[in-house]
């Protein structure tokens, strides 16, 4: 069995789970330290509320021996890869707010490929489901982002 093959009880998913979103949110909170662009330390700001709001209804799921499943987990929820084509760079203090949503691109690509990860190997097993709804809800998150930098930074054809 492969490492990418392994399922997980629903207290380890869930506490594996907690890790990513605590991960994300400290990779935001050094990011935002390093910037001095408000626009860039808003946009960081609210991605680091996302992951702090996922850690604690993952946290509430850990208490209630459940989560809920969304209605929407068979749509797939399309990205641009705007990661493939830019470089991931660490912030510093003269970043600009385009740097920073490049930043949290990336940051969100590995959350979305972590979950695709383990929702392939629990597919079938109750965690499955789980475990692609925190999939499609990085996949969301990252479209967003996506989306917010097509819409400022991408020219008009």
């Amino acid at each position: 069995m492969s490492a990418d093959k392994v399922c997980y009880t629903f207290d380890a998913a869930i506490e594996m789970a907690i890790t990513m979103e605590e991960e994300g949110f400290r990779n935001y909170l050094a990011a935002i330290r390093q910037l001095t662009n408000k626009g860039a330390k808003q946009l960081l700001r609210e991605n680091a509320l996302d992951e702090l709001n996922h850690k604690h209804q993952l946290e509430k799921a850990l208490l209630d021996g459940r989560m809920d499943g969304g209605d929407d987990l068979d749509k797939p929820v399309p990205t641009m890869h705007l990661d493939y084509f830019f470089k991931k760079e660490e912030l510093g203090s003269q970043s600009t707010v385009r740097d920073a949503l490049i930043y949290a691109i990336h940051l969100e690509k590995g959350a979305v490929d972590f979950y695709g990860k383990v929702t392939s190997g629990c597919e079938g097993a109750p965690m499955g489901k789980l475990f692609a709804q925190l999939h499609k809800e990085e996949s969301r998150h990252l479209q967003s982002l996506e989306d917010l930098y097509e819409k400022h930074f991408m020219a008009e054809n």
